[in-house]
């Protein structure tokens, strides 16, 4: 985090409450004492800083962050019944960690409909609590059973509110030039490029023997194997490998 302040909060000074204490605490915010609920939010703010160390390498402003997790725990707060059994902390950080997701959600570089979102959010939760009794991650058909939509519904809706990625983003650097996203893309309208990478090919391979181009052919477009091929022409696989060899090497040389 390495900020002692978030939110004019000193967070070396955020007190710990003992599970006694919370409950005490409880019982007054269930009678209408808002000083004991002020107190019980103060002595749970760790665990909105708890949540949102979760998310400080996304470049989001941890103020931002830190506000919308206390609206998760007061959220949590309202909602909490103590029927339950369950620790608060048990109960307020999912409560919390959806509340960040949805803010991120929402104020995305792209602007995606209310209702796929909505779609999006009900597959994240189906996904957590079928990881959860799964025992692995689900399936996108998996979860859209779970939800009651197609499994395109679901991958187009979790694909929607991920984070767009800039051309110019780094993927690589080995202290020389720094290799950038649009530095992996190639050009599928370059037709030329493809249109004259295809005579040389096709003049590469007419320079080959007759022997040559017909193992090429068996191995790269019928897919056999060297042993298929030398029971076919009837020549050892050692020969048929030496051939494939030696006809790469002969259209590479003439290509380059």
């Amino acid at each position: 985090m390495n900020k002692v302040v978030i939110c004019g909060v000193n967070t070396q000074n955020l007190p710990n409450l003992n599970q006694d204490k919370k409950m005490e605490l409880f019982q007054k915010i269930k009678q209408g004492d808002m000083e004991a609920r002020e107190e019980f939010i103060n002595g749970n703010l760790r665990l909105v800083l708890s949540v949102i160390k979760k998310f400080s390498n996304r470049g989001e402003n941890l103020d931002d962050l830190f506000q919308i997790g206390c609206v998760g725990l007061i959220k949590a707060i309202d909602n909490f019944d103590l029927a339950h059994e369950v620790k608060f902390s048990t109960y307020a950080v999912p409560m919390i960690l959806g509340e960040i997701k949805r803010y991120l959600r929402d104020s995305g570089a792209i602007k995606v409909s209310r209702s796929l979102k909505d779609v999006a959010y009900r597959a994240l939760t189906a996904k957590e609590r079928l990881t959860a009794s799964l025992g692995h991650e689900p399936t996108p058909y998996e979860i859209a059973k779970e939800i009651d939509v197609s499994p395109k519904e679901v991958v187009t809706a979790l694909e929607a509110i991920c984070d767009p990625v800039s051309l110019y983003d780094p993927i690589y650097n080995d202290g020389g030039d720094v290799i950038l996203v649009m530095d992996q893309l190639s050009d599928r309208e370059d037709k030329e490029e493809k249109w004259v990478g295809g005579i040389c090919v096709s003049q590469a391979i007419s320079r080959l023997s007759e022997k040559e181009r017909k193992i090429l052919s068996m191995r790269f477009f019928e897919d056999k194997t060297q042993t298929e091929i030398a029971e076919e022409i009837h020549i050892s696989q050692a020969q048929v490998s030496r051939l494939e060899k030696n006809a790469l090497i002969s259209m590479r040389k003439y290509i380059t």
